[in-house]
């Protein structure tokens, strides 16, 4: 009776731990980033196959990368579909171009949307100037804390409308 309360106390204890762990706020924003990095990499693939590929091809007169292969059999097909049909084993160095295109895009996006994001934050923390803490003693003329009453080098009583220091 006494391992089984045990057992049920330390199962508690697990899963009270893990529930603490995925409550956690960094791994909900990696799970939240993980989902959104799902949609954009589609939105990027769309990208690369639908607009820039056949701008690609049209620039380099017609080249479909997709149809890239070397055929391991030593015979030669039209299309890489044609390859496969036949039950060709084949090296589609073209579909690896066509990802290397993909992932050079993705990241080039990522560094403007980041490069984007931290001209927003210089720009936020220009104009959140950090309230001043000092101020000048209008009699010795040293800098005191900004709720000072006395100064702490002369021992003069300070007014309540001396200007703050820069």
């Amino acid at each position: 009776m006494a391992d089984k309360k045990q057992a049920v106390e330390h199962a508690k204890g697990f899963f009270g731990e893990f529930k603490t762990f995925i409550m956690r706020g960094n791994v909900i924003d990696m799970a939240v980033g993980v989902v959104i990095g799902g949609a954009f990499g589609g939105i990027v693939t769309s990208l690369v196959n639908d607009i820039i590929m056949p701008l690609i091809g049209a620039v380099t007169g017609g080249l479909d990368f997709s149809n890239w292969f070397v055929a391991l059999d030593g015979s030669h097909y039209k299309s890489l579909k044609a390859a496969q049909d036949a039950g060709a084993a084949t090296l589609n160095y073209g579909n690896f171009i066509s990802l290397v295109i993909n992932f050079i895009i993705i990241a080039f996006c990522i560094f403007l949307v980041i490069k984007g994001i931290n001209k927003l934050s210089d720009l936020k923390k220009t104009e959140e100037e950090e309230a001043p803490t000092t101020k000048i003693c209008p009699f010795c003329k040293s800098e005191i804390p900004i709720d000072a009453t006395r100064c702490p080098n002369c021992t003069s009583e300070i007014p309540a409308e001396i200007p703050v220091s820069d």
